[in-house]
């Protein structure tokens, strides 16, 4: 016996009432909007009779191909879950074989919820993407970042540092470094930035796609609006106390210091200043302004990884496993705007981090106790907004930081999704 989705072939009587056969047929043709379930069985039997479900009673067939004739059978009661038949039945008179077609509609609810729950369920499992390739992802992606926007990054930290108004401005900052100490010098801390980021990435994206696994319905492998923020609140968590936090601590130190000669430079490299900040100030100096931090981190990757997905849907109609890769410039656009709401958003939090991160305890007591105390001496010695200082270097850095990011990592998740997913389907 053959299954399939076909319709019915034209021919024969109908089970019920005086409808046609051809008329069923058109019914079955049109299953697929009216979210019914069509069958096809054909069942090739000898002799002039066969059996099939249905009510008892008699189907007279006429015989419309050349070389058959009538035929009759017989027929069983019909299945509550059948609301509509068609038979057709002709014999072939030279090899004496019958064949016997039967359609039927099939209106059942349950049967079909439990048949669209599946089908949901094996569409999610073919299509999740697993944690460890979007970490990859993402840490490629952060690799591009780094060595393309470290000079935005020192240039904002050294306007966060400036209290005596030094600089006049981003390209005032830019040029005096440059003229002051190098071409070279806009990329200080590049080591530690880019394994920074490259770490962060991985950390960031993978948890998150776990996180997201995790709230995810059991049932239809849908994620809720509030389950994708917390998603993104978690991963960002996650990577300020494990990753960001002492990465930026050696990053700012290094970045701080003023000169061209090496020998007067109080860290020498990386290692060393993390081997100076341990010695001095002991393992906890590496974690200095874990806090904000951890503020500033829950919040950007919450409101990015949810602004991502609405504009990736909004402008491109893309949904994840759906096996549509966008264009680099596409997802430029989407990672650029996604990543222009938490700078702004966080900017206290960012300027907090970096003076808690600066301050070491050479010259005594700290200035700073903490976050809220941090927050309160800045706004009373510099004014409000010098809680928001460095924010056009950070608009500059992060929205096209995410641009690259997601350019990279939207490419090679797109073409994991062809090659491994799409192509098993």
């Amino acid at each position: 016996m053959a299954l399939g989705l076909s319709p019915i072939q034209e021919s024969g009587s109908v089970v019920r009432g005086s409808e046609s056969a051809k008329e069923v047929g058109e019914d079955v043709g049109g299953l697929r909007s009216k979210g019914a379930l069509g069958l096809l069985i054909e069942k090739q039997c000898l002799g002039d009779k066969g059996a099939v479900n249905g009510e008892e009673g008699k189907i007279e067939q006429r015989h419309r191909q050349h070389g058959k004739r009538k035929e009759t059978f017989k027929k069983q009661p019909l299945n509550q879950e059948i609301v509509l038949g068609a038979f057709c039945i002709n014999r072939d008179l030279e090899t004496n074989k019958s064949s016997v077609v039967m359609g039927f509609l099939v209106n059942n609810p349950s049967i079909m919820k439990r048949d669209d729950a599946q089908d949901n369920s094996n569409l999610h499992t073919k299509k999740s993407i697993p944690p460890y390739m979007k970490a990859i992802s993402g840490s490629l992606g952060g690799i591009v970042e780094a060595s393309c926007l470290q000079p935005i990054d020192v240039i904002k930290t050294r306007l966060q540092l400036d209290r005596s108004g030094n600089y006049k401005g981003i390209l005032h900052c830019g040029a005096t470094i440059s003229r002051t100490e190098g071409v070279r010098a806009l990329w200080k801390g590049l080591t530690p930035f880019a394994t920074h980021l490259t770490l962060k990435y991985a950390l960031r994206m993978g948890s998150n796609a776990v996180f997201q696994s995790a709230f995810k319905d059991p049932e239809t492998g849908k994620l809720s609006g509030h389950g994708r923020f917390l998603s993104g609140f978690g991963a960002g968590v996650l990577e300020a106390i494990v990753i960001v936090t002492p990465f930026e601590v050696v990053k700012i130190r290094l970045q701080q210091q003023k000169g061209l000669s090496p020998e007067l430079l109080k860290y020498k490299g990386p290692i060393h200043c993390a081997r100076m900040i341990i010695r001095e100030e002991g393992f906890r100096g590496l974690w200095a302004g874990v806090a904000p931090t951890v503020m500033r981190n829950g919040t950007n990757q919450s409101a990015m990884f949810t602004a991502k997905n609405a504009f990736d849907v909004l402008l491109w109609k893309k949904h994840e496993g759906d096996g549509k890769v966008l264009q680099p410039w596409q997802s430029m656009i989407s990672g650029f705007l996604a990543g222009t709401a938490g700078p702004i958003c966080t900017g206290p939090f960012d300027v907090v981090k970096t003076r808690l991160m600066a301050q070491s305890r050479e010259g005594g007591e700290l200035k700073y106790k903490g976050m809220v105390h941090a927050i309160r001496t800045i706004y009373a010695e510099e004014g409000l907004l010098a809680l928001w200082k460095g924010l056009l270097p950070r608009l500059m850095r992060i929205p096209p930081g995410q641009a690259i990011m997601w350019a990279v990592a939207d490419q090679i998740i797109g073409l994991y999704e062809r090659r491994y997913l799409h192509a098993a389907i």
